[in-house]
């Protein structure tokens, strides 16, 4: 279990807070989506949780166990991150996805580690793209190898920025599904931010709603009413139920 509090950051004394107290918890298992506009501190806490910024206060734990306090190869072994931005080197997608396994084998790869690789690769329907230059994929193929990448550090928690930036259509549903099947069938935790709200409530089970710097408001799927998103978005939205499912609609039409 992801456990956050209290996390503050800024990047200067004299500078305004990134992060204000922060503080939210995210079950083994379950899709936790972060949600407000550019600057709201998603991105920010993303950067807190992988240590590449170190935050001013507060505590942020997995299973109990104090992140802040661990060196980025121990951390490695907790959360695997994939970013909006995916770039490979000159590696094939075999050897990119093993080099996920790189803070558990050090210099040289053991046989354990070549069969993690094959397994995810099945898993991930990867196989027949193993021997291909990973600079060579499509935006759907290059997000599926990151996510096989940060698979194969068997984290206990995955975070995603934007997932489904810059995706058709086919690739947005095809992530959404991946990430639905890792959290079910592998219990994993996942992190994400998404911009697009029906796209949110179709993949989430837990929603932090961000602004300034704070989780304004979280909850379930219930969290999602037009005053909350008025207030996180400064946007007019109606809400509709259709066969149990809630669908956001732009501009208050109703």
């Amino acid at each position: 279990m992801l456990e956050i509090e209290d996390l503050t950051f800024a990047y200067s004394k004299h500078s305004p807070k990134v992060l204000d107290g922060v503080s939210l918890t995210l079950k083994d298992g379950d899709i936790g989506i972060l949600l407000g506009k550019n600057g709201a501190g998603k991105t920010t806490l993303f950067k807190a949780l992988l240590g590449i910024v170190k935050s001013g206060s507060g505590s942020i734990t997995m299973d109990g166990r104090p992140l802040l306090e661990m060196s980025r190869r121990e951390r490695a072994g907790l959360i695997a991150y994939v970013p909006q931005d995916v770039r490979f080197g000159d590696l094939s997608v075999y050897d990119t996805v093993l080099s996920g396994r790189m803070a558990k084998f050090g210099l040289r790869a053991g046989s354990g580690d070549h069969e993690v690789t094959r397994t995810i690769l099945k898993e991930m329907g990867l196989e027949e793209l193993a021997a291909r230059s990973a600079q060579e994929l499509s935006g759907g193929e290059s997000r599926k190898v990151a996510i096989a990448r940060a698979l194969a550090q068997e984290p206990k928690l995955l975070v995603f920025d934007e997932p489904t930036g810059n995706l058709d259509i086919a690739n947005e549903q095809l992530i959404i599904e991946e990430m639905k099947k890792l959290s079910r069938e592998r219990g994993m935790s996942i992190l994400t931010s998404l911009h697009d709200l029906n796209q949110a409530l179709e993949a989430g089970d837990r929603f932090f709603f961000m602004k300034d710097g704070k989780v304004r408001f979280s909850g379930g799927k219930d969290s999602f009413t037009e005053a909350v998103i008025d207030e996180i978005y400064d946007a007019k939205v109606s809400i509709l139920e259709i066969k149990d499912r809630k669908i956001i609609v732009n501009g208050g039409i109703l």
